[in-house]
């Protein structure tokens, strides 16, 4: 015999205090979303409008969006795949400069995950209603963790002054060049002073624009045939980063009011200022061997490509100095350093259920 629910004492003295009976479902009301509700967008952008279904995932309403999940989460990697036990005899041979130069990028490395972490978490992941978005936040907070844990390593491996060390890892604080990065990044991350266009359009430049310096001049390395465990990193590291960037872009085309184009070429531009001074002055990359004014061009290349991205015109018309970066970085092709290649993905991860049959010995099974 089944037993009978039992009804909460303050449910049955409503009903009957009530003519009409009011069904506890009819009357659940959602609670607000905390972030959305006090957006001045979020009345006209669907985006961030109020959403009663952002607690349930199916069905897939936005297809493309839901798509880029699939495809972080079937490149997911951790730091133990890294093996930096070959960087130590590199490490050793080089020079001041290039020591110096790897460990101030790193520094910035490590910095700028846990502001943009900090914003997904504070803001985006609150503000965009969308739950196919929301899942995509969700996992770039967690790889973007894994970015600053072997930003950490590597910092932790390379460096054993322990005092020049702990600079480093409050490089925010303590490196001037870094600081001023991470300021342009902070003053982006406020609701209050900035739209959620402008928004946006600011930290596509953060994982666009103010990683492509760096990110080129780690594959610098690479093409020197030194440092195979910093080299994979940054080759799982940029992809990821690339693919942030995208995602930005998509969010930012699904907006209804979007900026003036002059207004995203206004970022866009004191974005690459920032980007260029950081690698041609503040951390030249001549103490690497590499030419500053074909960094700087890299830079302008690198962010006409995203204003492309983002519907607007470019600025500079400048073409990609370093040819070899389009074969060993952006396409993410095989890694000479490892048996595994940086754009490998998950088994199975974002297949169709075509792509998940199997044939057995006598029937075919579809998962």
């Amino acid at each position: 015999m089944a037993s009978a629910i039992s009804t909460p004492p303050a449910a049955v003295a409503r009903a009957a205090s009530s003519s009409t009976p009011e069904s506890p479902i009819s009357s659940f009301k959602l609670p607000p979303s905390r972030v959305a509700s006090s957006s001045a967008m979020a009345s006209s952008e669907p985006l961030l409008r109020e959403n009663p279904g952002r607690f349930v995932l199916f069905p897939i309403q936005h297809t493309k969006v839901w798509d880029m999940y699939k495809k972080a989460e079937a490149s997911f990697w951790t730091a133990e795949e890294v093996d930096l036990a070959h960087d130590h005899k590199d490490w050793a041979s080089l020079s001041g400069d290039e020591q110096f130069f790897i460990k101030h990028i790193l520094a910035f490395f490590a910095a700028s995950d846990g502001i943009v972490n900090e914003n997904l978490a504070m803001n985006f992941a609150n503000e965009v209603q969308i739950p196919e978005a929301r899942c995509f936040y969700g996992f770039q907070i967690a790889i973007e963790n894994i970015h600053s844990e072997v930003y950490s390593l590597l910092i932790d491996t390379y460096v054993k002054d322990k005092d020049e060390k702990a600079s480093l890892f409050r490089a925010i604080e303590t490196v001037p060049c870094v600081s001023k990065k991470a300021e342009w990044a902070l003053r982006w991350t406020n609701s209050e002073t900035a739209s959620f266009a402008e928004r946006i359009v600011a930290f596509a430049a953060v994982e666009g624009i103010f990683f492509s310096g760096s990110f080129c001049a780690i594959f610098w390395m690479k093409k020197r045939g030194l440092m195979p465990g910093l080299c994979f990193s940054n080759e799982l590291i940029s992809r990821d980063e690339g693919l942030h960037c995208d995602f930005a872009c998509l969010m930012y085309s699904m907006l209804q009011e979007k900026l003036a184009p002059g207004a995203v070429q206004d970022i866009i531009v004191a974005a690459v200022e920032c980007e260029k001074e950081f690698v041609t002055e503040a951390l030249p990359v001549e103490l690497i061997g590499m030419n500053s004014k074909l960094m700087q061009e890299y830079i302008e290349f690198v962010a006409d490509r995203l204003l492309v991205s983002l519907g607007v015109p470019k600025v500079w018309g400048t073409s990609n100095p370093f040819e070899w970066m389009e074969l060993i970085s952006m396409d993410g092709k095989t890694n000479f350093f490892e048996k595994r290649v940086g754009e490998y993905s998950k088994s199975g991860v974002g297949a169709t259920g075509d792509d998940r049959t199997f044939a057995g010995d006598t029937d075919d099974v579809d998962f």
